[in-house]
């Protein structure tokens, strides 16, 4: 296989990760701040999120439609359905809208692709001007131990920030804001929804796992804005942040929570695997 495609591929791939949340930024963005002298409504906030953290876990999957922004680099949606009761399963459609990675996926014959999650591994099926330069394969399997190859983002971290593509990483994100605030009743496609927002600081944050993957992905401060329903559900979320490529945006909403999840391995015979690829560039650079 042409280095060239390889390196598409790992474009592709480092897209595919804003779907997990926090991307590479490098300065913050600016807020007007929560008003922190309310301690009493500041408890009452971070109260009603561990509940909605734990409501969000227990439900297991959900529906997912996404929309992502990368400055001029891309801009992408995601449709489909999302497991994480044991490890991450999901099969989403992503669709690259606008930016230069739309351009390299039309050139690659599509700006569509099916991304299945399965608990140790994530495939991409590309279009048919991709497969013939694969042997006729269709998916690449990327097995997430292998995704410190990838020489684009996060790198080594990539794994685990791709199987941590759940709805509550939201709300543990934002409980993660030292001025978290409610900002008040709100209708969320007709249903009635409670907003809170709030400023994330990866050097204040101190659960340990996740100030990791903050700090691996270059994140500084971003904003985190969520809306949660009657049933302490995580109904839609917004991030920003500021990037080298420009302002990260990701506007997500959820649903349908409990929903069966399929999500099948792809045939063997149409399926190429990331890390062979990645040998096959370093065999011809």
């Amino acid at each position: 296989m042409q280095g060239r495609t390889v390196r598409r591929v790992s474009l592709v791939l480092a897209v595919a990760t804003a779907l997990t949340g926090p991307a590479a930024c490098t300065s913050p963005v600016s807020s007007d701040g929560p008003g922190k002298d309310d301690r009493a409504a500041h408890g009452r906030s971070v109260e009603a999120l561990r509940s909605a953290e734990r409501a969000t876990r227990r439900a297991a999957s959900a529906r997912v439609e996404s929309t992502t922004t990368m400055g001029s680099l891309m801009s992408m949606t995601a449709d489909g359905t999302l497991g994480w009761g044991d490890g991450i399963t999901g099969t989403l459609t992503i669709t690259y809208t606008g930016g230069t990675l739309a351009d390299t996926m039309r050139r690659l014959g599509s700006t569509s692709m099916e991304a299945r999650y399965l608990p140790d591994a994530y495939y991409a099926r590309m279009g048919e001007k991709f497969a013939e330069q694969t042997g006729g394969r269709h998916w690449i399997r990327y097995a997430y131990d292998d995704l410190e190859a990838l020489a684009v983002g996060s790198g080594a971290h990539l794994g685990d920030q791709m199987r941590t593509t759940t709805p509550n990483q939201s709300v543990k994100l934002l409980l993660a804001s030292g001025d978290v605030r409610k900002v008040g009743e709100e209708s969320v496609r007709g249903r009635p929804a409670t907003h809170y927002s709030g400023t994330v600081a990866a050097a204040d944050v101190t659960d340990a796992a996740l100030k990791k993957q903050l700090t691996a992905a270059g994140v500084t401060s971003e904003t985190v804005d969520i809306w949660i329903d009657e049933r302490n559900l995580l109904v839609k979320k917004v991030e920003k942040a500021r990037m080298t490529t420009g302002l990260m945006t990701q506007t997500a909403h959820y649903g349908d929570y409990g929903v069966r999840v399929p999500a099948q391995r792809p045939p063997l015979s149409d399926t190429g695997d990331f890390d062979d690829l990645m040998r096959k560039k370093a065999g011809t650079s």
